[in-house]
Order: C-alpha cells, then structure tokens, then sequence
C-alpha cells in the first residue's frame, strides 16, 4: 500500500522548526519560513523567488489562516522531489488575515512537487485535522523550544 499522504513527523526536523518566529504578518511569515528550508538545505537558495512567489501566489488567492491560530500556507512546485515543510510559532501571533480574524500563532508552511496533487491533498488534510486538535496546538505553543516542540508531534503523529 502506497502511502499517499504526509504527516507532520514526516515532514519536520528540529531544524525546520522556528519557535520563535519574528514575523509581524503572514508575508514575512511566508519569508521566514522559506528562509528556513533554505537555511536547512531543503531549497536551492537559487530557487528561493520562484517558491515565495508560488506560496504568496497561493496565499493571495484566498488566506490559509483557517481559524484557531493556525496558518497552513502551501504550494506545489517543480522544484523539489519530496514534500518539504517548516513551522513557526509566534507567541506574539501573526496578522494572517485568517478567516477568524484571530493572529495565528502556529504557521506550517509546506511544498509538495508539482504533478502530485492527490499528496497535496492528503498531506494538507492530515496536517489540519492535527492543528485542529486544541491539546496538541497547546502542547506545541506551551513547549519551550524545538526540541520540545518536535517531541509533541511525533507523540501526536501516532494517535
């Protein structure tokens, strides 16, 4: 059986995640996090500009902020091979213009590559319905740094 969709232990590294992220807004979210898979070698610093303008292309069509302090900004692309992804969290929380109105304070950028969009799907299903969840969005925004954070979704991804 092919697994077709991703989870967030899947996804994350302790490296790909940002606890502290210093965004005032969902573009420099967007930045910051691109940044990251950069900085961690999961995008070509070359391609940086082709994948902000695809995830703000997304972004702009219609917010990812689906409500309880959560962003989910994505695309698909060709210029990876694998579904890559960051989180930031924000105690501050960011101005994501989110369907609630609420800043959101967890922001999980992810990319899939361009053709597999039944992945897509799947991956971004999975990953909201355990954001949805209120003891793992309060487990992952009460830990105290990456580490912590990174242990919370693998304990989460198995339930």
């Amino acid at each position: 059986m092919l697994h077709v969709a991703m989870d967030l232990a899947d996804i994350l590294g302790r490296e790909q995640i940002v606890p502290e992220l210093k965004a005032a807004n969902r573009w420099e979210a967007i930045d910051e996090l691109i940044g990251n898979l950069v900085a961690t070698g999961k995008i070509q610093p070359g391609d940086r500009d082709a994948v902000t303008a695809a995830v703000k292309k997304r972004e702009t069509s219609m917010s990812t902020g689906i409500g309880f302090g959560i962003g989910i900004p994505h695309a698909s692309t060709d210029l990876i091979y694998e579904v890559v992804g960051a989180l930031g969290r924000s105690k501050a929380g960011v101005n994501f213009d989110a369907l609630d109105n609420q800043p959101v304070k967890l922001v999980m950028l992810f990319l899939v590559p361009q053709g597999q969009f039944q992945k897509h799907l799947h991956t971004l299903a999975n990953i909201a319905k355990l954001l949805h969840k209120a003891d793992f969005r309060e487990a992952l925004e009460k830990s105290p740094d990456a580490d912590a954070m990174l242990a919370v979704i693998r304990e989460h991804g198995k339930k």
